[in-house]
Protein backbone atom coordinates (compact mmCIF):
# COMPACT_ATOMS: atom_id res chain seq x y z
CA UNK A 1 0.00 0.00 0.00
CA UNK A 2 1.66 3.51 -0.93
CA UNK A 3 0.62 5.86 1.64
CA UNK A 4 0.47 9.79 0.78
CA UNK A 5 -0.05 12.96 2.48
CA UNK A 6 -1.59 15.83 0.79
CA UNK A 7 -0.70 19.35 1.48
CA UNK A 8 -2.50 21.90 0.25
CA UNK A 9 -3.94 25.30 1.83
CA UNK A 10 -7.19 24.91 -0.41
CA UNK A 11 -9.41 22.58 1.02
CA UNK A 12 -11.43 21.89 -2.04
CA UNK A 13 -8.07 21.00 -3.69
CA UNK A 14 -7.02 18.94 -1.17
CA UNK A 15 -10.76 16.99 -1.28
CA UNK A 16 -10.18 16.82 -5.45
CA UNK A 17 -6.87 14.79 -4.70
CA UNK A 18 -7.85 12.89 -1.74
CA UNK A 19 -10.87 11.47 -4.12
CA UNK A 20 -8.65 10.67 -7.00
CA UNK A 21 -5.74 9.06 -4.72
CA UNK A 22 -8.07 7.57 -2.42
CA UNK A 23 -9.83 5.68 -5.68
CA UNK A 24 -7.43 3.37 -6.30
CA UNK A 25 -6.96 0.35 -4.35
CA UNK A 26 -3.07 0.21 -3.55
CA UNK A 27 -3.23 4.47 -2.75
CA UNK A 28 -3.96 4.90 1.27
CA UNK A 29 -4.39 8.93 2.34
CA UNK A 30 -2.93 8.74 5.45
CA UNK A 31 -3.22 12.84 6.34
CA UNK A 32 -3.91 16.54 5.37
CA UNK A 33 -2.28 19.70 5.42
CA UNK A 34 -2.94 22.74 5.14
CA UNK A 35 1.11 24.30 4.78
CA UNK A 36 4.14 23.24 5.06
CA UNK A 37 4.92 23.39 8.66
CA UNK A 38 1.31 21.24 9.07
CA UNK A 39 3.24 18.66 6.79
CA UNK A 40 6.04 18.06 8.28
CA UNK A 41 4.71 17.75 11.29
CA UNK A 42 2.58 14.80 10.30
CA UNK A 43 5.32 13.23 8.50
CA UNK A 44 7.13 12.89 11.63
CA UNK A 45 4.43 10.88 13.02
CA UNK A 46 2.89 9.11 10.27
CA UNK A 47 5.39 6.84 7.83
CA UNK A 48 4.72 8.27 4.43
CA UNK A 49 5.99 7.50 0.96
CA UNK A 50 4.72 10.05 -0.91
CA UNK A 51 4.17 13.84 0.06
CA UNK A 52 2.07 15.33 -3.02
CA UNK A 53 2.37 19.43 -1.88
CA UNK A 54 1.49 22.53 -3.05
CA UNK A 55 4.22 24.87 -4.11
CA UNK A 56 2.70 27.94 -2.81
CA UNK A 57 1.20 27.75 0.55
CA UNK A 58 1.05 30.10 3.89
CA UNK A 59 3.62 30.02 6.63
CA UNK A 60 5.99 27.57 5.00
CA UNK A 61 5.88 26.79 1.42
CA UNK A 62 6.19 24.14 -0.56
CA UNK A 63 9.82 24.22 -1.39
CA UNK A 64 10.69 25.26 2.11
CA UNK A 65 8.63 22.21 3.62
CA UNK A 66 10.64 19.93 1.05
CA UNK A 67 13.94 20.70 2.12
CA UNK A 68 12.81 20.05 5.52
CA UNK A 69 11.20 17.07 5.35
CA UNK A 70 13.94 15.51 3.43
CA UNK A 71 16.56 16.22 5.89
CA UNK A 72 14.41 16.09 9.05
CA UNK A 73 16.39 13.20 11.96
CA UNK A 74 12.62 12.73 13.34
CA UNK A 75 11.29 11.98 9.45
CA UNK A 76 14.37 10.02 9.24
CA UNK A 77 14.09 7.84 11.68
CA UNK A 78 10.52 5.94 10.47
CA UNK A 79 12.60 5.29 7.09
CA UNK A 80 13.58 6.27 4.53
CA UNK A 81 11.59 10.38 3.71
CA UNK A 82 9.23 10.46 1.72
CA UNK A 83 9.08 11.25 -1.88
CA UNK A 84 8.58 14.77 -2.93
CA UNK A 85 5.90 15.64 -5.88
CA UNK A 86 5.15 19.40 -5.76
CA UNK A 87 2.02 20.70 -7.19
CA UNK A 88 1.40 24.42 -8.81
CA UNK A 89 0.03 26.25 -11.11
CA UNK A 90 2.78 28.88 -11.32
CA UNK A 91 5.13 28.87 -14.30
CA UNK A 92 7.55 26.08 -13.33
CA UNK A 93 10.82 26.65 -14.58
CA UNK A 94 12.05 29.55 -12.29
CA UNK A 95 11.24 26.52 -9.61
CA UNK A 96 13.44 23.66 -10.49
CA UNK A 97 16.65 24.79 -9.62
CA UNK A 98 15.03 24.91 -6.17
CA UNK A 99 13.15 21.77 -6.05
CA UNK A 100 16.17 19.91 -6.79
CA UNK A 101 18.52 21.39 -4.25
CA UNK A 102 15.09 20.94 -1.53
CA UNK A 103 15.06 16.88 -2.66
CA UNK A 104 11.89 17.11 -4.82
CA UNK A 105 10.94 14.16 -7.03
CA UNK A 106 9.00 15.65 -9.35
CA UNK A 107 7.00 19.10 -10.21
CA UNK A 108 3.50 19.03 -12.06
CA UNK A 109 0.70 21.62 -13.09
CA UNK A 110 -2.43 21.16 -10.79
CA UNK A 111 -4.31 20.44 -14.00
CA UNK A 112 -2.74 17.37 -14.46
CA UNK A 113 -4.54 14.30 -15.59
CA UNK A 114 -5.46 12.31 -12.95
CA UNK A 115 -3.78 9.19 -14.54
CA UNK A 116 -0.32 11.23 -14.63
CA UNK A 117 -1.15 12.01 -11.45
CA UNK A 118 -1.34 8.53 -10.21
CA UNK A 119 1.40 7.06 -12.47
CA UNK A 120 3.60 9.76 -10.61
CA UNK A 121 3.01 8.83 -7.29
CA UNK A 122 3.72 5.18 -8.12
CA UNK A 123 6.99 5.75 -9.88
CA UNK A 124 7.43 8.09 -6.77
CA UNK A 125 6.80 5.29 -4.21
CA UNK A 126 8.90 2.58 -6.17
CA UNK A 127 11.71 4.77 -6.85
CA UNK A 128 12.77 5.10 -2.27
Amino acid sequence: MITVLIADDQPLQRAGLRMVLGSQPDIEVVGEAGDGAQALAQVRRTRTDVVLMDLRMPRVNGLVASERITGDARVLALGPAPRIILITALELDEHVPGAADAGVYAMVYKDVEPEVLLSMVRAAAANP
